[in-house]
């Protein structure tokens, strides 16, 4: 074989290497379903946008984000067992989820006046407290990444509700939680447990005469619309952890994982920040839709809600843990 011929061989030999390389498929990316069921533009659905936005860059399109918002994948019921099934990767559901999940120690979330103000509430979930809570999803096959605020919950009704005993007789819509359940028989309320999907619809059709909820998810589902008052009691907080599959997370390569965390701090700062104005924002549509009257509680009336609501503290101590119950006393002092 003469020279010429070696090279014009090696040449179609590179030719053909290089021409297959560039026809192989590149790798699929990794497909992370994120299903919630609150609205795009609240703070979950903002954050969830924003942890998609940077999880895909970060990782240079490795990894893939679907996002599912408005129960559009699972309703509140269902999601969290195709979590563990693995049907979906990734969910935000509120922290009252977990309760029925058999980690009852989170409905320590939903006892009423637990948090004087947003600095205690940092202080408890983006802390030392705040880990050990999420550490207690693993043996469900969970993994908890973070927690993001939607803030402080008001209520909405058919009646005017200054004092407890406005309360009395009234089917009032609760996530599915024990400590919610005291809360309301406290002041003479009988609690329904609904899916989130289906609160509107019960309102406008007197199934229920109320709700709880934070005034950007009470806006963005319209109930304002089929609810002559609400009133601002800020008795209550709503706020979700950000979950993984186990198996799954467990299995992703390291460097992925790193990039997703990273993601998901940013996304968690960012969530957190914008749950406060995203809330007073909605407060003001509401209030400029006019025909929902806003009444805020006076300091002797919440005094009131207060003293009424306090025995469910006691009634649930041996369900959330002493323990849990003490942490977080300790840390939002």
């Amino acid at each position: 074989m003469n020279r010429r011929t070696l090279i014009a061989l090696t040449l179609a030999a590179t030719f053909a290497s290089t021409t297959a390389f560039a026809q192989a498929p590149a790798a699929a990316p990794i497909v992370i379903k994120f299903s919630h069921v609150v609205a795009t533009d609240t703070p979950k659905g903002k954050g969830a946008v924003r942890f998609k936005e940077l999880a895909e860059k970060l990782t240079g399109g490795r990894v893939k984000v679907e996002l599912y918002a408005n129960s559009s994948l699972y309703k509140d019921k269902e999601e969290m067992e195709a979590l563990q099934l693995g049907a979906v990767q990734m969910l935000a559901p509120s922290l009252a989820k977990f309760g029925p999940l058999g980690v009852k120690e989170f409905e320590v979330f939903d006892l009423p006046f637990l948090f004087v103000d947003q600095a205690a509430l940092t202080r408890a979930t983006q802390g030392p407290v705040g880990k050990m809570m999420l550490a207690k999803l693993e043996p469900k096959g969970i993994k908890g990444l973070a927690f993001w605020n939607n803030g402080f919950k008001q209520m909405t009704s058919n009646k005017q509700l200054h004092v407890p005993a406005d309360f009395k007789g009234m089917k009032m819509r609760i996530q599915s939680s024990k400590v919610l359940d005291a809360q309301f028989r406290s002041v003479g309320a009988n609690p329904q447990v609904m899916a989130f999907s289906e609160v509107y619809q019960a309102l406008q059709t007197g199934v229920v005469d109320g709700t709880e909820n934070t005034p950007s998810n009470i806006y963005t589902q319209k109930m304002h619309e089929v609810q002559k008052f609400m009133t601002i009691s800020d008795h209550g907080y709503i706020g979700y952890a950000v979950i993984v599959n186990k198996k799954f997370w467990d299995s992703l390569p390291a460097d992925i994982r790193s990039k997703l965390d990273q993601a998901m701090a940013e996304s968690t700062t960012y969530a957190n920040a914008i749950a406060q104005v995203e809330n007073d924002q909605a407060v003001a549509g509401i209030r400029k839709w006019g025909k929902t009257t806003i009444y805020t509680l006076t300091p002797a009336e919440k005094a009131q809600w207060r003293t009424a609501m306090l025995p469910v503290r006691k009634e649930m101590e041996s369900r959330v843990g002493k323990d849990t119950l003490a942490a977080i006393d300790q840390a939002v002092k």
